[in-house]
């Protein structure tokens, strides 16, 4: 199987060179012979790089340790689960996986059939072959995924217990879903420029494709973050760290692409920002991708440092020439078709949106790469630590989240304030009243007390949303309270998907806000019997346990946990030795409620008293976070849900809207 995928990788090269000169022959020629060939090498090479995926994955699922990646990620006590999930653990089966996505997105994308997508595809099909290209080069140059062993081993290194978690196995799959989905508008992109139709139908006909991209970008982020809170032991879910901020990036410009697109498909304006951003988010992937194997910053993300990040650097440089030089040829086709009326409308709640995201990602990439920056002009590294980021993100966000509440309710080309008092006036109070409120209970964190109120603030304007429909429909058709509320979904997937999206994001912005600004953290040692009090809780003590297994050893304290004189539980938060890691995995205990997560670590222990030192946290509503995430993930897939084409028999579009908007419109 080892000389199976090793020889799929070389022919997956010859054929990927084949496709690429095949589509600009079809190209220049007009053939439909050499165009249909060009399809099918396209084909071919996704088959084959499920082939040489399968022959990787089936290699240590066996355990064949005569294979230098299989012995380095794999051992024969570990769970059938980890075996597969091996096969991204280290760097060239991360590389293969990569790949694998890439090639399966490029057959899709090739053989789909869209009315109004034809004449682009061939192009498109190019710029996802040169993408291609690239991977297979590295895999069959630099990273050998069936590099042979030059020792004779007998068992192998195991998977990195950190790795050994199940979040963290879906986490770089869903992460890399996303990476590489926005190959696709980008690619859309690069073609529309080649053809010089700069119109809103490349946006069109890759309007799932970026939310599907974005979607599972979001999934990598939050799972990434689950996995640092429960696995890491060192208390906390972000750190802004070098490989988490790589991941933050492209879903910042992506998600200013996502709304900007809906700009120029129904005003035919911000043409070059969508050109722009679906470039830098691209270019952006693929720079999360080169940071994690350049060994350029360190990161506990990290692969190990070699070559590769050079040619990664490489061909960023050559996607970006590219892709600017390309870009300014075509600089006067991407004129707007309309000017902004006024600075109160929908238009410029959307510029807005999308000047504070470009803001943010640039602060954010500005700060992970200053160590290099410094260290170029200075010879000195100088690191950049999460004060910078939490001070210039933090108000960005806090206006980001007031953009998302006053956008929407905005009326296109131009809104009176008779409007904007009646749509934003109640929404306002509240937030203004909760505002007051924290101030007056002792809450003196402004940063805080600001994100709360503002996030809040959101919910209110969309719950109105909502509400002012629902009465709008059930006013226009005679339907009962639930069935006019589900039929909002029905009839507009993609405006109401749009808005449970944003309500997530008010959920999460609670969470986080409260998990950081609210937060205790306490660390003691603690003797068998003694008691520890931190907040509302109790924690007694009971001493030290250990249990063995062929896999690991298991040291454990274990604590009963009251609350308010009530018994809650009992927890065992541990260390795990596993025979083939060189260090302990930290697993932490989290009694979890809606209103805190109670956090306790086990730091190390006094093998002779069996005192322990632990350090616990209490982590306020961060719980809201993570049902965020789940709540983000419900209201895209609502957008993304495919509408049934139907005429619209109950009452005209354009009086339901003006039902619904009032005197907005």
């Amino acid at each position: 199987m080892g000389e199976i995928g090793h020889w799929a990788l070389i022919f997956a090269l010859i054929i990927v060179s084949y496709g690429l000169i095949s589509h600009l022959i079809a190209i220049r020629t007009g053939s439909g012979k050499w165009l249909r060939s060009a399809k099918h090498s396209v084909l071919i090479l996704a088959g084959l790089t499920t082939l040489a995926s399968g022959s990787l994955i089936y290699l240590l699922i066996i355990g064949n340790f005569d294979y230098e990646y299989v012995a380095h990620y794999s051992s024969t006590d570990m769970a059938l689960f980890y075996k597969i999930s091996a096969f991204w653990g280290g760097n060239a089966g991360s590389l293969l996986l990569w790949l694998w996505i890439l090639s399966i997105y490029t057959a899709l994308v090739t053989w789909s059939k869209h009315r109004e997508s034809d004449q682009y595809l061939p192009w498109v099909s190019i710029f996802l072959l040169v993408i291609n290209l690239f991977f297979l080069l590295i895999l069959n140059t630099i990273e050998f995924p069936f590099a042979l062993n030059p020792e004779e081993v007998s068992e192998g290194n195991g998977l990195n217990p950190l790795l050994q978690n199940p979040g963290m196995a879906v986490h770089p799959v869903t992460l890399y879903l996303g990476y590489i989905g926005f190959a696709i508008p980008f690619a859309y992109g690069m073609a529309a420029l080649m053809l010089k139709k700069v119109d809103a139908t490349w946006l069109k006909v890759t309007r799932r494709w970026t939310l599907v991209s974005w979607l599972f970008l979001s999934i990598g982020i939050i799972y990434g973050s689950q996995w640092a809170y429960v696995e890491l032991g060192w208390g906390g879910f972000w750190a802004w760290d070098p490989v988490e901020n790589a991941s933050l990036l492209p879903w910042l410009t992506g998600t200013a692409f996502l709304h900007s697109a809906m700009i120029q498909e129904r005003k035919g304006m911000m043409k070059r920002w969508n050109i722009s951003l679906v470039t830098t988010t691209f270019l952006l992937t693929i720079f999360g991708t080169f940071l994690t194997r350049s060994g350029l910053l360190w990161s506990i993300h990290a692969f190990a440092n070699g070559p590769i990040g050079a040619y990664f650097l490489g061909f960023i440089g050559v996607l970006l020439v590219g892709s600017l030089a390309l870009t300014s040829s075509r600089w006067s086709l991407l004129k707007a078709d309309g000017q902004f009326e006024s600075p109160v409308s929908r238009e410029s709640g959307f510029l807005l949106n999308n000047l504070l995201l470009v803001v943010s990602a640039f602060t954010v990439f500005l700060g992970t790469v200053y160590p290099v920056l410094s260290e170029v002009v200075t010879g000195s590294k100088v690191m950049v630590g999460a004060p910078y980021f939490n001070r210039v993100n933090v108000p960005i966000f806090i206006a980001l989240i007031l953009a998302m509440g006053i956008g929407p309710v905005l009326a296109w080309k131009r809104s009176s304030l008779k409007a904007l008092k009646y749509n934003l006036g109640v929404p306002l109070v509240i937030a203004f009243i909760i505002a007051v409120g924290l101030i007056a209970i002792g809450i003196n964190n402004w940063m805080a007390v600001l994100s709360i109120s503002s996030a809040l603030f959101v919910m209110m304007t969309i719950i109105l949303e909502f509400s002012n429909a629902v009465q709008a429909r059930m006013k226009a058709t005679g339907e009962g309270l639930i069935r006019s509320f589900l039929m909002l979904f029905v009839k507009n997937r993609r405006r109401y998907g749009g808005y449970i999206a944003h309500l997530s994001i008010v959920f999460i912005v609670i969470g986080l806000t409260g998990a950081s600004a609210f937060s205790v953290d306490l660390q003691r040692g603690l003797n068998t019997g003694e008691k520890m009090d931190v907040g509302k809780y109790t924690l007694e003590y009971r001493g030290l346990g250990e249990t063995t297994t062929d896999l690991k050893r298991i040291v454990y304290a274990e604590f009963l946990v009251e609350k308010g004189g009530k018994e809650m539980g009992v927890i065992r938060p541990s260390k795990e030795y596993y025979t083939n890691g060189n260090q302990p995995a930290t697993e932490v205990s989290v009694v979890s409620t809606l209103k805190e997560d109670l956090y306790v670590v086990l730091n190390g222990w006094v093998e002779e008293s069996g005192k322990a030192i632990i350090q616990v946290k209490i982590f306020p509503l961060i719980s809201w976070t993570w049902f965020g995430g789940y709540l983000l993930i419900l209201g895209s897939l609502i957008a993304l849900w495919p509408e049934r084409s139907r005429r619209v028999r109950e009452i005209p579009r354009l009086k339901m809207e003006s039902i619904q908007n009032g005197s907005k419109t």
